[in-house]
């Protein structure tokens, strides 16, 4: 356990990539003493287990603007730290099957050229010959955008850790956040593990455990975590790079790209329950591989080198929580909740720049945080929001049980 000091200017709930990038841009702020309370070691959850998938084409402005910052504070990093997160810029396509489908892509795509994204139609044979590495004469088209790509999540959380401590942010690992303090309707403090912390601000961050550290807080947040899969192949010639764009086939929540001479390819299943859950399901991998084998046959062909799964965290809507800490007497003020709902290296910068200007001014640029809150949740932990459509299938409640 590291020692944590008697007061901070802020201090960060979690030390996954929401919490480590929002505590940066409070010291970009102009914070001097910003703490990270992290119950275990930097990045040892979702953060270095992710697939690293990072798109602008979102299903929603929220989304698509999350992604855009994201994105281009990636492409960025070099230049801004000297260490970068690995960030490719792929080439990403999500193909569609159906009339209705290629509707709902045109739709979209205008409302994301709106916004200012790069993204096209790709018609049937177009597609086809941009990606030949995939079963051709299996798609009505698909949308693209060039500059969507991936990043390596090991270097990610190396990237923010260093930049942390070059920042001078003060990182407290094996130490829990047990509890607030309140001055009536304000935060006095946190409460931890290795003791208190006296501060008139903090974050809450924590991924799958965002619910716990809300109820700690007491407060009710729904978010929940689920059972993500990754799957790396084997090398094979049509896994080279030029040969395979990123592909998202919404339908069935399956997503691939090129890693070290093969395919990585992820997959979540929305049958099962909610929970953490880090075991392997080989079963359902079985009924994936046959779908991802229908669309990029030399999957087929080669084995298995790594599998892996996670618990990723999600919300019910599949969007952001951005906004106050809530509880039974109202807002808490200097106390801000953040999560991705499962879209941490997506959307992670975006989000952390969002809440930590939300710390510190009360608003924020990045995106209309206006009904990101949470007060959009009843109290069976729906929301009143339409869900973005391009997601993995999650549950539709998270987390309903009372702070």
């Amino acid at each position: 356990m590291t020692s944590v000091p008697r007061a901070a200017d802020a201090v960060v709930v979690g030390g996954g990539t929401i919490g480590a990038w929002t505590a940066w841009f409070l010291r970009r702020a102009g914070l001097v003493d910003v703490v990270v309370l992290e119950a275990g070691t930097l990045g040892q959850g979702a953060s270095s287990r992710a697939a690293g998938m990072v798109r602008a084409q979102g299903g929603t402005e929220v989304a698509v603007r999350l992604g855009l910052f994201s994105r281009a504070f990636y492409l960025g990093q070099r230049d801004e730290l000297g260490l970068d997160s690995g960030f490719v810029p792929q080439g990403y396509s999500m193909p569609c099957f159906s009339t209705a489908e290629v509707e709902q892509a045109h739709a979209r795509i205008a409302m994301q050229q709106g916004l200012g994204l790069d993204v096209r139609w790709l018609g049937p044979d177009e597609f086809d010959e941009l990606n030949p590495s995939v079963r051709p004469g299996q798609t009505l088209g698909a949308s693209y955008a060039e500059e969507d790509g991936y990043l390596d999540p090991p270097r990610n959380v190396l990237a923010y850790t260093a930049a942390l401590v070059t920042a001078g942010v003060r990182v407290c690992e094996g130490t829990a956040f047990t509890g607030l303090r309140r001055d009536g309707d304000a935060v006095a403090g946190v409460e931890t593990t290795g003791g208190v912390i006296a501060t008139d601000r903090v974050v809450l961050t924590g991924g799958p455990t965002l619910a716990a550290v809300g109820r700690a807080a007491g407060a009710r947040i729904p978010s929940g975590g689920a059972r993500h899969q990754v799957v790396v192949t084997g090398p094979h010639p049509d896994f080279a790079p030029d040969r395979l764009p990123m592909v998202f086939d919404v339908a069935s929540g399956i997503y691939w790209r090129p890693c070290e001479g093969g395919v990585l390819w992820g997959m979540s299943n929305p049958e099962e329950p909610p929970g953490e859950a880090v075991a392997f399901d080989h079963d359902y991998h079985r009924l994936m591989a046959e779908r991802i084998a229908t669309l990029l046959p030399a999957t087929a062909e080669v084995g298995v080198r790594k599998t892996w799964a996670a618990t990723i965290d999600y919300t019910p809507d599949h969007l952001p929580i951005l906004g106050p800490l809530l509880t039974g007497s109202g807002p808490v003020a200097g106390a801000v909740v953040a999560a991705a709902g499962g879209h941490g290296m997506m959307w992670g910068p975006g989000v952390a720049r969002a809440a930590a200007d939300l710390a510190t001014t009360g608003r924020t640029d990045v995106v209309d945080v206006t009904d990101l809150g949470l007060d959009r949740f009843d109290e069976q932990g729906r929301s009143r929001l339409a869900a973005d459509p391009i997601a993995l299938p999650f549950p539709e409640v998270a987390d309903p049980a009372p702070a």
